[in-house]
């Protein structure tokens, strides 16, 4: 009984915080969001869920939903299947295994801003590197204005991927390096070659961290803020770059010429915290099994 106490004594602090931190500025938006505030008044007209029942005719709102779900699944969908093809590869015995994955990682340690800054620069139709290559190589009908309102999204899904491919990587080495390697030494002796060994053997024994990554991914892309917002220049960003958290920004402060939306914007946030909730629930559903154990 003493120990248990002991330990809900640890716990307070923590459960403090996380009630102040999270809890509490979540129910306060949902208040937030049941009103007509433009955030510069003491009073709030309540409109009760009308904010909610605009929101399912705003064609902008479910344009920047469709942007957040093509982000989700297809920037997704490549992460991951970078992050395994490089966790293949590391864990295949190569040489200098820690240089390549402090280079694959090393986008995580620099800065949104300066990285779609950096990026940016690489489109620029008429001084970027990308043009610039493919004009070196011969290719001159394959440049393109890639900031342009049809290839700009899939230029910045690149460049997302390009950034946080390595930090999923590490998260599934990281648990690739707690197998123990006997279970290796066994399958090379039945006869599997590395790819059968990483498929069969790797995966299986990584799926709880697999699952883990997941959820951040989604977490993740669903509040994907920065670099959209620095890539595009900010309050000019192109509307095919418009995700649910860059609207929520337009709505509430985020345009030249502001309309302060502070309770309607709040509607929208409420709407990304449905979804993150949501979806990550769906995919620890979706990638339940049996726990390995080892």
């Amino acid at each position: 009984m003493l120990k248990r106490k002991r330990i809900l004594i640890l716990l307070i602090p923590a459960l403090v915080l996380y009630l102040g931190l999270f809890i509490f500025p979540a129910i306060q938006a949902l208040w937030v969001s049941l009103h007509r505030w433009t955030g510069f008044t003491a009073d709030m007209e309540f409109v009760g869920l009308a904010n909610f029942a605009e929101l399912l005719r705003d064609e902008t709102y479910w344009m920047s939903l469709f942007t957040t779900m093509k982000i989700i699944f297809l920037g997704g969908g490549a992460i991951f299947l970078l992050a395994f093809v490089f966790t293949f590869f590391l864990t295949s015995g190569i040489r200098g295994k820690k240089i390549y994955r402090a280079i694959i990682f090393y986008p995580n340690v620099v800065a949104p801003i300066a990285l779609a800054t950096f990026w940016s620069f690489l489109y620029n139709p008429r001084f970027g590197l990308v043009n610039g290559l493919l004009r070196l190589l011969g290719l001159e009908s394959w440049v393109r204005t890639w900031t342009g309102p049809d290839l700009v999204f899939w230029a910045v899904l690149v460049a997302l991927v390009w950034t946080y491919v390595g930090f999923y990587m590490v998260i599934l080495l990281s648990g690739t390096e707690k197998i123990p390697p006997d279970y290796y030494d066994v399958a090379r002796i039945a006869g599997a070659n590395r790819v059968q060994i990483f498929l069969q053997v790797t995966i299986p024994l990584i799926w709880d961290v697999l699952i883990i990554a997941v959820v951040l991914w989604i977490i993740m892309s669903i509040k994907l803020f920065e670099f959209l917002f620095a890539f595009s220049g900010g309050i000019a960003a192109p509307r095919p770059l418009w995700t649910n958290a860059l609207y929520m920004f337009m709505l509430t402060f985020g345009r030249r010429v502001a309309i302060y939306r502070i309770g309607y914007g709040t509607t929208v946030a409420i709407t990304m915290l449905i979804l993150v909730v949501v979806f990550s629930g769906i995919a620890r559903l979706a990638m339940r099994r049996e726990k390995v154990e080892f």
